[in-house]
């Protein structure tokens, strides 16, 4: 399987050269379930998109520093091609921004959550098991760095997994696309560079909460399993 990586940020230049870049990130999650994998990377934030939709057989939204909402040319170009893919039922994975920027294309919607930063290492509750999931879980922990939420479903779209913090945290839009607000490829390292270097932004408070939450477990190989199912099924 080929999976296209539509690439909406670059890691900063600080933590760049130890963990590399979000394709890379995710190459090495699903890899770590199928080392058979291959990926392209397109710019999407610089304009960059694949000459034809079936060039790969599905694709993945990374997380962006940019909300949907913001003014920025290379954003509607993206919803526009993110319906494209729903209409064409490709499958479609997308991740922390990936995930509000489906909901919002598709007619949901997603903006600045008053609860504020989400950091570290969340847990969330599964509301419903698909009948592509093999491992069925009733709860499932990821590392989060995010302030935005989805809070409009979109049309087809209904609610997998959520918690107290974030209502709409895994959600499936019809049969072809799967979304999460969480990241399952950062590392608990990268998690808490992050966050040491965005402390002042961030709070001091809400770093330690998150710091101190590194200690739970995370459940990446189980999602990364998941997602792979879902592009397959």
């Amino acid at each position: 399987m080929k999976i296209g990586v539509l690439k909406t940020d670059d890691v900063r230049k600080e933590l760049v050269g130890e963990y590399g870049e979000y394709p890379e990130m995710f190459a090495d999650l699903l890899r770590s379930q199928d080392s058979t994998l291959e990926f392209t990377t397109y710019e999407v934030q610089h304009g960059q998109y694949p000459h034809q939709v079936d060039e790969v057989d599905a694709y993945l939204i990374t997380g962006s520093k940019s909300g949907v909402y913001d003014d920025k040319e290379w954003i509607p170009p993206l919803m526009d091609f993110v319906r494209k893919l729903h209409d064409r039922k490709k499958p479609t994975i997308g991740i922390c921004f990936g995930h509000q920027l489906i909901a919002q294309a598709l007619g949901g919607r997603a903006h600045k959550s008053d609860k504020g930063w989400g950091l570290g290492v969340h847990s969330y509750e599964m509301q419903e098991t698909p009948s592509w999931m093999s491992e069925p879980v009733d709860s499932f922990n990821l590392l989060v760095t995010h302030q935005d939420q989805v809070v409009t479903l979109p049309p087809g779209g209904r609610i997998l997994a959520s918690s107290e913090f974030c209502p709409m945290a895994m959600l499936q839009v019809d049969d072809h696309m799967l979304t999460f607000q969480a990241h399952p490829e950062f590392t608990k390292p990268y998690s808490n560079s992050l966050m040491e270097l965005r402390r002042e932004a961030f709070g001091t408070d809400v770093v330690e909460k998150g710091q101190a939450s590194l200690q739970n477990d995370i459940h990446e190989n189980a999602v990364a399993r998941w997602m792979l199912e879902f592009l397959r099924k």
